[in-house]
């Protein structure tokens, strides 16, 4: 393919789950009012989606390379149909739970295969170019997606968000029918279960990637346990519409993309890993304002969304960095790596979104999420430091410390 044909289908693909994930949470009070059913129930929605985002990770990875890249998006990409249509159609609360584990199996394979056709084509300038585009996608089109949410509410019912889905999913399976050619030499082994645990023993043994996975699970996994925490707060506590809440949720990435383009201005005079101290103050600043700001002031918009604003600011600086520390130890299984550190990302949502709904109230919930994570996040980093210090250099070929993050600058500054 193409450099513009995969910048396309890649970033596409990779938006998938996130937005399905992000794009209904305007309508999370509606459901529950449609269905006459708790809270507690429609937040369920969102960590079964999690969880079948998240675990079906681990199995569309490894078959992509059995299958290929192409088949494998095929088959994936209509079971999230069949899930996001029975979303649509659902008469119960039971069928939406039941059609939104479905959906979650189905996107598992964007976020795997988007990243993996990129690594099969493309090097160097290129890949950066086209990785780069695919990072911006993924950041933002979760970020926008409970505006569109929320306009779509302004005009139609719940159920018309779900048909959106299976619009958009349903373009993106012609693109790749039309478009995506096959990028990798199918190898059936590559499944063979034997194979995939021997990797994934590989990766779970390393500090380093255990510690900066961390990291990225507890920032990232925050944004995504908000998914189903802020629409409580900010409609029903604070008083704001669907609409409303939708377009307000442009903080959030306005802050992010803010942040990306302040990280690649200052690259070129700092580290990337010492940029990562600088993103580290921003979600603590961020996680203590939030701590502080619900207990002693009343829920507004801004006393809400102005510490999730810091945090998302600083998770532009952390992300990069890490991203490349945990994928360095596996120049050979950099695929099995990478769904590895999905499957805990995804995995720190639902772990964090059950939290938050077995609390019971979002806003204790809020005071307590966003303080515990964003010091997870903290202590993650600084058990990467002891990792890395304890780390033989070069050992297996990877360089340590600030060396290894010499490839990912040098990628940057070709991009720009």
């Amino acid at each position: 393919m193409s450099e513009a044909q995969t910048s396309l289908i890649g970033a596409l693909l990779t938006m998938l789950g996130p937005v399905s994930l992000a794009l209904y949470t305007p309508a999370m009070p509606a459901l529950t009012e449609a269905f006459g059913t708790t809270d507690a129930a429609i937040k369920m929605s969102l960590s079964l989606f999690f969880g079948g985002f998240a675990f079906a990770m681990l199995i569309s990875g490894p078959l992509s390379d059995a299958l290929g890249r192409r088949r494998a998006v095929i088959i994936f990409m209509a079971i999230y149909l069949i899930g996001a249509l029975a979303c649509a159609l659902a008469p119960s609360v039971e069928y939406l739970l039941i059609g939104r584990l479905i959906q979650g199996i189905g996107a598992s394979v964007g976020l795997t295969v988007g990243r993996a056709i990129v690594r099969d084509q493309f090097v160097g300038e290129t890949a950066a170019r086209i990785m780069n585009m695919i990072g911006i996608m993924l950041a933002v089109g979760p970020a926008i997606a409970p505006t569109i949410g929320g306009l779509i509410l302004l005009v139609s019912g719940w159920y018309a968000i779900f048909f959106a889905m299976v619009a958009f999913g349903a373009v993106l399976l012609a693109l790749v029918l039309l478009l995506m050619v096959e990028t990798t030499v199918p190898d059936p082994k590559k499944a063979e279960p034997k194979a995939l645990v021997d990797a994934y023993r590989t990766i779970l043994a390393d500090q380093r990637f255990l510690a900066s996975s961390m990291v990225i699970a507890a920032s990232v996994g925050t944004l995504y346990a908000l998914s189903s925490i802020l629409p409580f707060v900010l409609i029903k506590v604070a008083g704001l519409t669907p609409t409303q809440y939708g377009i307000g949720m442009l903080m959030q990435t306005g802050l992010y993309f803010s942040g990306s383009v302040v990280f690649r201005i200052v690259l070129r005079w700092f580290s990337s890993k010492s940029l990562v101290l600088a993103g580290l103050v921003f979600i603590g600043c961020g996680a203590t304002a939030m701590a502080i700001s619900t207990e002693v002031l009343p829920i507004s918009y801004l006393s809400v969304m102005l510490p999730v604003g810091l945090f998302a600011f600083g998770i532009a600086f952390v992300l990069p960095y890490m991203t490349n520390a945990a994928l360095l130890p596996f120049p050979d299984i950099a695929g099995s790596a990478s769904a590895m550190m999905g499957f805990m990302q995804m995995g720190s949502g639902l772990l964090t979104g059950a939290l938050a709904a077995a609390l019971g109230s979002p806003v204790l919930a809020l005071k307590i999420v966003v303080p515990v994570m964003g010091a997870l996040a903290i202590l993650s980093y600084l058990w990467l430091m002891f990792a890395e210090r304890h780390v033989p250099d070069g050992v297996g070929g990877v360089p340590r410390g600030d060396d290894a993050e010499e490839p990912f600058r040098s990628a940057v500054e070709a991009a720009d």
